[in-house]
């Protein structure tokens, strides 16, 4: 057991600098991220789809119902407080906003923290799968962030700092997960089906809307062709 909590220090720890990725990204021509942007989310519904389907799923049996249960907490939280990710370039939020989404974005990375600890607790091949789709979906995450933070009135500095601040809650819902483990009998097992509900409600609620705004039959063959490239680096682990 000791190379669990080890695992998923690292784990959290590259989930958290992946925060980073909004500023460097963004620095890039603006069209050239407007073109690989929407491949990045379809890459990352793709992955999220493929790791409850492939990994989560099978490990944990057939607890549906406290996957649904997820699917409709994950709903009842982004109806309390604000974690909608914006996923392109024209985010127009005035700071209020920004604020909003830094704390809904805090407590969303809480909960990839215990869903990436429940992951490890289960098997390392399901906790590094299951850190693979969440770093992947923060990639496109974090340059909306950054981008709505900015639009905000933030300075790149100070984005990039709160952004990185509110990324670090992750650590403390792993710390959680480890804290009950063993307090809780089971906790890993009751967790991970309410993670699994999660993610399919960020791939299905988030992210696939987003792929819809882009109507042109080039760029939906791309993007099918991003999102089956998720799921074969899923298929892979």
């Amino acid at each position: 057991m000791f190379t669990a909590p080890v695992n998923i220090f690292f784990s959290v720890l590259a989930v958290s600098l992946a925060s980073l990725t909004g500023v460097f990204l963004l620095s890039l021509h603006q069209s050239f991220l407007r073109k690989i942007l929407l491949s990045l989310v379809s890459f990352a519904a793709g992955a999220l789809f493929a790791n409850v389907f492939l990994h989560i799923l099978p490990e944990i049996g057939a607890s549906f119902r406290l996957v649904l249960l997820g699917i409709l907490l994950s709903f009842v939280v982004e109806k309390f407080i604000y974690w909608h990710h914006c996923h392109n370039l024209d985010c127009r939020h005035r700071s209020p906003v920004g604020t909003l989404m830094l704390m809904g974005d805090g407590i969303h990375n809480m909960t990839d923290g215990m869903a990436i600890a429940a992951a490890y607790l289960i098997s390392p091949e399901l906790g590094l799968a299951t850190t693979v789709a969440v770093i992947l979906h923060e990639i496109p995450q974090e340059i909306g962030d950054f981008a709505v933070l900015l639009h905000s009135g933030y300075s790149r500095a100070r984005a990039l700092a709160w952004n990185f601040l509110s990324a670090l809650t992750a650590f403390l819902g792993a710390a959680a997960i480890l804290l009950l483990h063993g307090r809780v009998q089971g906790i890993e097992t009751m967790l991970l089906p309410l993670a699994a509900g999660n993610f399919l409600y960020i791939a299905g609620s988030d992210l696939i809307p987003e792929l819809h705004k882009e109507p042109k039959a080039k760029s939906s063959l791309v993007q099918l062709l991003a999102m089956l490239a998720g799921i074969a680096l899923m298929w892979s682990l």
